[in-house]
Formats: structure tokens, C-alpha cells, sequence
């Protein structure tokens, strides 16, 4: 995992360049206050990049978000599932894998709707919940 200021996202691909392109788990997200919250509760300093998750995130929960759409910069992600942590977590670090599994602090996995350049600092919030419509 390679950090980057910035990369294109290709809609029902991934990110540009990734060798896992085109299947569900297209981009993994994670959040930087769960990964910060993981590193006190285990009294360690592990860098980010262990989870080797593709966009680190902050402000914006993603636990129990399946089938909500993140806006990323001017890109939209649907989030399609929790990613479990691997056996590779306790290779990073004793104990990791266990406590991802709560919470989704594994981070999430999603689908990408917009073609487009997604850069660090972007904005990252969730589109508004539209009401579902009813026949009368």
C-alpha cells in the first residue's frame, strides 16, 4: 500500500492503477478515529497502513452503513458490506484482529458510482436519506 495524494476513481472499478478492479469490494475505507480508538485500547503506535485499506476517513461513522452512499470529494461510494479483519492484523499487531471485529472498526467496503478525482482533505459526508416513494 503505497499513500498518495490523490487518484482517480473509475465507476464499477475501483481506484485507477489497483490490481482488484471491477468485483464488489471495489475501494476500502477506514475511519481515523477508529483506527486512533484501536491503537489506545491495544497501547500501540501501529501505522494505518497495516489495515491496508485503500481511503482513510474522518468525521463521518461507518458502522452499520450498508447500502448508504458516501460522497467522497465529488465522488459517490455505495457501501456494500463491513470488511472483516484477516489473520494479517495480528501479524501487524497481537490483538488487532479481535478488536476490529467489533463495531465495524474493520472499516467497509464499497462500490464506486462516479468516475473521478478524489483527493486528501476532501469533504466526506453522506447523501441525504431520500424518502422512499408509496403508491396510492
Amino acid at each position: 500500500m503505497d499513500p498518495v495524494s490523490s487518484n482517480a476513481l473509475v465507476a464499477g472499478r475501483g481506484l485507477a492503477g489497483n490490481a482488484d478492479q471491477g468485483r464488489r469490494r471495489q475501494v476500502t475505507l477506514i475511519e481515523r478515529e477508529k483506527w486512533e480508538q484501536l491503537m489506545r485500547q491495544l497501547n500501540a503506535a501501529v501505522s494505518p497502513a497495516a489495515r491496508r485499506a485503500n481511503l482513510m476517513i474522518s468525521g463521518v461513522p461507518l458502522a452499520a452503513s450498508r447500502d448508504r452512499v458516501l460522497r467522497v470529494g465529488g465522488c459517490r461510494l455505495r457501501i456494500a458490506g463491513e470488511t472483516r479483519p484477516c489473520e494479517r492484523m495480528d501479524e501487524a499487531l497481537p490483538g488487532l484482529r479481535a478488536a476490529m471485529r467489533v463495531d465495524w472498526a474493520g472499516g467497509v467496503f464499497a462500490e464506486v458510482l462516479d468516475d473521478g478525482t478524489i483527493s486528501v482533505g476532501d469533504k466526506v459526508s453522506w447523501d441525504p436519506v431520500r424518502p422512499s416513494s408509496s403508491l396510492l
